[in-house]
């Protein structure tokens, strides 16, 4: 099987990057407005640092992006990058629907409608 899906990993950083509990819970947060790094690392029990390193991950995703704002930084979301998400999703549905399609019409064709009874035994 060819796996088609460039060779940058982008998809692999985003859905690891979405698989973490906390990094969507951030990424919820921000779509409200534009947070600090601070303000999202009082709403968690961890360190600020831990934080850090989550929106670092969603950052390398291409989840969100950073700015400056004097001495904090703020958490941008990136729209596009579930855009991505969404259609890499779409892609593996309609894949697999068609599979599930084509295996429901194998099986619809009943091999038993021939009209030969197979008690009769060969050729008669």
């Amino acid at each position: 099987m060819v796996v088609d899906e460039g060779t940058d990993g982008s998809l692999d950083r985003l859905f690891h990057a979405l698989a973490d509990t906390t990094r969507r819970d951030i990424l919820r947060r921000c779509v409200d407005g534009d947070l600090s790094v601070s303000e999202l690392a009082a709403a968690y029990p961890m360190s600020f640092a831990a934080v850090q390193k989550h929106v670092t991950v969603l950052q390398r995703a291409g989840l969100v992006s950073k700015q400056r704002r004097g001495r904090e930084q703020l958490v941008l979301t990136e729209p596009e990058a579930v855009a991505r998400a969404r259609q890499a999703l779409d892609e593996l549905e309609t894949l697999w629907r068609g599979r599930v399609e084509r295996m429901s019409a194998l099986l619809d064709q009943d091999p038993l409608t021939e009209e030969h009874d197979p008690r009769e035994g060969p050729d008669r």
